[in-house]
């Protein structure tokens, strides 16, 4: 259900080298979460980085929305750089296991499968 990638780079190396690999796959940053911040800000003790990276290629978004507007729920694709135990993570659920469960459109699984392909790219080459 995951794909997970270990980096030798750090947590900001790895962030900024994925924001740089989603734009050239012709997919783009929507917004980043910073998710440990946001969790030490609300006086939560929390050790681990965490960046949540909401990525999109429109075409592929239309192309799901058009057949299936509920599908909005599942939009966008999610990226995240996180450490786990001094180690720096790049990893996403993938879409095609994801879209599966939502829906059973060959058309729909067959658009994420491309996505899937892009975004390990984009992970492979980030890492």
């Amino acid at each position: 259900m995951y794909y997970i990638a270990e980096t030798e780079k750090t947590f900001d190396q790895a962030s900024e080298d994925l924001e740089s690999a989603v734009k050239r796959h012709d997919f783009g940053v929507l917004h980043v979460h910073d998710l440990a911040t946001t969790l030490r800000s609300k006086g939560i003790d929390f050790d681990e980085q965490c960046k949540i990276f909401e990525v999109c290629n429109p075409g592929q978004a239309a192309k799901i929305l058009s057949t299936d507007m509920r599908l909005n729920m599942a939009l966008p694709c999610r990226i995240s750089v996180f450490t786990e135990k001094g180690k720096t993570k790049i990893g996403l659920i993938r879409p095609v296991q994801m879209l599966s469960a939502l829906s059973q459109d060959a058309a729909l699984i067959q658009v994420a499968n491309e996505v899937e392909e892009t975004t390990i790219q984009i992970i492979d080459d980030a890492k």
